[in-house]
């Protein structure tokens, strides 16, 4: 059973949607041990804590640099001897400190097709270029920016009348199932990295 922590600083949608799929049985050989924040008032802490998963704020003032506050997190996620580790609208860019602490075990979603629209607001770019496709990515974490290998895709169709919020909900829509997707082939042990690509094992 593969040790999950899920690292979020806002709603937690995300965690939700991986804590239902666990429920149902479509997570069976990964759970998720630990939640962490680095916003103190969260909603997705108090979400962890009803569902009976450890959850902690770790303060990003308390540390000097991007690497001491990421020190922090990779000493409290290799104590609860995690195996993968989940960004789910951690809105910190890992230090390649963190990234080389756990190597192809890091987890992202992004709300684009990458490797268009990468950063922060892949929704709004999206809009902004006129594009009548977008989706969204679950990808493994490396160095750069949004640029790990690509373990799933999936589309989502730009409406003309589409606003941030309408195109937003739609995308996470589809984020909320191929998210709990990928975590299960990770943890089934299905993913295989050669170079860029990531391929799915039958």
């Amino acid at each position: 059973m593969k040790r999950i922590a899920v690292l979020a600083s806002g709603r937690g949608s995300n965690l939700e949607a991986i804590l239902e799929a666990e429920k149902r049985g479509d997570l069976s050989s990964g759970r998720v041990v630990l939640v962490l924040s680095d916003c103190a008032d969260a909603p997705v802490l108090e979400k962890a804590k009803k569902a009976g998963v450890k959850a902690l704020f770790i303060d990003p003032k308390n540390h000097s640099s991007r690497e001491s506050y990421d020190q922090a997190l990779v000493d409290v996620l290799k104590a609860a001897q995690v195996d993968l580790v989940v960004l789910a609208g951690f809105m910190r860019l890992v230090s390649p400190l963190f990234v080389r602490s756990f190597p192809m075990q890091i987890l992202n979603i992004h709300p684009s097709l990458l490797p268009s629209f990468p950063g922060t607001d892949g929704i709004e770019q999206a809009l902004a270029h006129g594009a009548k496709v977008t989706g969204c990515t679950v990808h493994f974490v490396d160095e750069g920016l949004d640029s790990g290998p690509i373990v799933l895709q999936e589309a989502v169709p730009v409406i003309q009348r589409d606003t941030v919020h309408t195109l937003r909900s739609r995308v996470q829509a589809v984020e909320h199932r191929l998210y709990p997707t990928a975590i299960d082939l990770f943890c089934r042990g299905m993913l295989k990295v050669e170079g860029r690509r990531c391929y799915i094992l039958d």
